[in-house]
């Protein structure tokens, strides 16, 4: 009888265990062998990486001798697999590998370069991976790169994006603001301008629809209270959301001045979402984690308190049905 109490109270502390997403959910495809169309996860570091160039902290300094190769910039799939097409959300500097990823995510033997190429904004990690489009290596045949206005003059007027829009390896696509942009049967995209450090272009996050499911995709913001757009709101209207993560705290930076890097700490994030239910809050997936970002690290105490309180945290090749 002892035993059988045992069992019961170590079923009841097992049934009460918060989800700490230490389990694989690298596939939330709903069961599907070959959904409709997948979205996957190609990356999911800020701009420079990581190991950050010149980092002497402990986050970085072994990563230069044992790279991890999961930690790649942050970037988006999108896969048809019904119309047989692919799509690329950031043309990051890791490219080269995130465009093999996408490839290997379709059913079908896809090309090596995807259908269309969509763009948040001028920041480094966001778009210089176009170089990798050019007549020093793929040189692409007009591969549609979509963009909003001011982003498409930036790349028309500046070397040497200018040299791929006039060696017609790019052909540039233009978007409006919260505008939908059909590109086939089964996929939408519609862009929503947020506010950014806009130096060189404007900024903009993108709700992905597909024939059943929507996501959205805001890698970078300053603030969520800055945006005239609710996110709460726009997490409403969407299955999953990945955002902005940058920075879980301001303690991790502590030799910039955190007002020039604005974006909205992680413990910010989840203290405007606190009172979700916890079907809304499921919904959520941080992303674009600086070098110095905790939830880096899946088994540190800032992750799990993530996954505790409900949210989830993005990781490479994580896939959804859309």
């Amino acid at each position: 009888m002892k035993k059988c109490w045992c069992l019961i109270g170590l079923f009841l502390v097992m049934a009460c265990k918060p989800n700490t997403q230490k389990e694989d959910i690298s596939d939330h495809a709903e069961q599907h062998s070959k959904p409709k169309v997948l979205l996957t996860i190609l990356g999911t570091v800020q701009d420079a990486g990581s190991p950050h160039i010149a980092c002497k902290k402990e986050c970085c300094v072994h990563l230069f001798e044992n790279p991890d190769n999961a930690r790649k910039i942050v970037s988006l799939g999108l896969v048809d697999n019904e119309n047989q097409q692919t799509f690329l959300f950031e043309a990051t500097p890791d490219i080269t590998e995130q465009l093999k990823m996408l490839k290997k995510a379709a059913s079908w033997p896809a090309k090596e370069i995807p259908n269309g190429i969509f763009l948040t904004h001028a920041h480094m990690g966001h778009y210089t991976g176009l170089m990798y489009l050019g007549k020093e290596a793929t040189n692409a045949a007009e591969t549609p790169v979509f963009v909003m206005p001011k982003m498409q003059r930036f790349l028309q007027n500046n070397g040497p994006w200018s040299q791929l829009v006039a060696e017609k390896n790019i052909a540039l696509r233009s978007l409006q603001d919260a505008t939908k942009s059909r590109l086939n049967p089964n996929c939408s995209i519609r862009p929503l301008t947020v506010p950014h450090r806009d130096e060189f272009s404007e900024t903009v996050g993108y709700q992905i629809i597909g024939p059943t499911k929507k996501a959205l995709f805001i890698p970078d913001i300053d603030k969520w209270e800055k945006w005239n757009k609710k996110i709460i709101d726009e997490i409403a209207k969407v299955d999953f959301a990945f955002i902005d993560a940058t920075f879980y705290d301001g303690a991790e930076i502590n030799n910039r001045d955190i007002s020039q890097i604005p974006h909205p700490f992680v413990i910010e994030s989840m203290a405007m979402f606190e009172k979700l239910p916890m079907s809304e809050k499921q919904k959520i997936y941080f992303i674009h984690f600086n070098h110095t970002n905790p939830l880096l690290n899946q088994e540190s105490t800032e992750a799990k308190k993530v996954m505790t309180k409900g949210f989830r945290i993005a990781r490479i090749n994580d896939r959804f049905a859309l």
